[in-house]
């Protein structure tokens, strides 16, 4: 991967919530899964700010942590996967929506 080559923040934020919970549950250690949640959503949140300005970042860093939080009391309902992976395409779905004009 080159310094040129981008992920989209779409992609960073969705990995983030799916990644940070596998993290949490494969190594049995919540801080760590946290540590990639928040990581992810930190460069999201900058790649976000970049491309949508400041009151997109901060609406999208909020959903980021509202599907965080959400995904919790979904789980008990759906189960944890199916949680984590509805959440992670709702906040990549925002995502696209709010910055799409703007990396066009």
């Amino acid at each position: 991967m080159t310094a040129a080559t981008k992920i989209p923040a779409t992609a960073v934020a969705a990995g983030g919530i799916i990644g940070g919970y596998g993290i949490a549950r494969w190594t049995k250690k919540r801080p760590l899964g946290g540590v990639a949640l928040a990581g992810a959503g930190a460069v999201a949140a900058y790649e976000w700010h970049r491309t949508g300005g400041t009151k997109a970042a901060v609406g999208l860093s909020a959903a980021y942590l509202a599907a965080f939080a959400g995904s919790h009391p979904l789980a008990k309902k759906v189960g944890a996967w199916p949680a984590v992976f509805a959440v992670a395409g709702g906040v990549a779905v925002a995502s696209w929506a709010v910055t799409r004009r703007a990396g066009a």
